[in-house]
């Protein structure tokens, strides 16, 4: 019995000795991002670092409150920042799958010829 409380209370100084670490973002958002999610976030943080940023620190805040546990799609976060009026502009490829391989447009043309 003597023990066990000796062990409780070392664990509690060593808690309170140690500064309480705040959580990683990406880790956080990881929980929720899926699909493209990401993709589209980092395309936002080049385009418009302060309120990407600014939307980082209140989606954290809601997932670790558990008032957001839904997961968040690619095409949901770009809606949200089109509904904030960021026009986040995506990098588009178009690919196509010729006898099982994934060509570009030019590489279609270039074998055409």
């Amino acid at each position: 019995m003597q023990m066990r409380l000796l062990a409780k209370k070392a664990e509690e100084e060593k808690k309170q000795e140690e500064p309480e670490r705040a959580p990683d973002p990406k880790e956080v958002l990881n929980r929720i991002f899926v699909d493209r999610a990401w993709e589209v976030f980092e395309a936002a943080r080049r385009q418009y670092p302060r309120v990407t940023q600014t939307l980082q620190d209140e989606l954290v805040r809601l997932i670790l409150s558990g008032k957001l546990k839904e997961q968040i799609t690619g095409e949901q976060l770009l809606w949200l920042f089109r509904k904030m009026g960021l026009d986040v502009r995506m990098e588009t490829k178009i690919r196509i799958l010729e006898s099982g391989e994934l060509k570009t447009i030019a590489e279609k043309l270039k074998g055409e010829e």
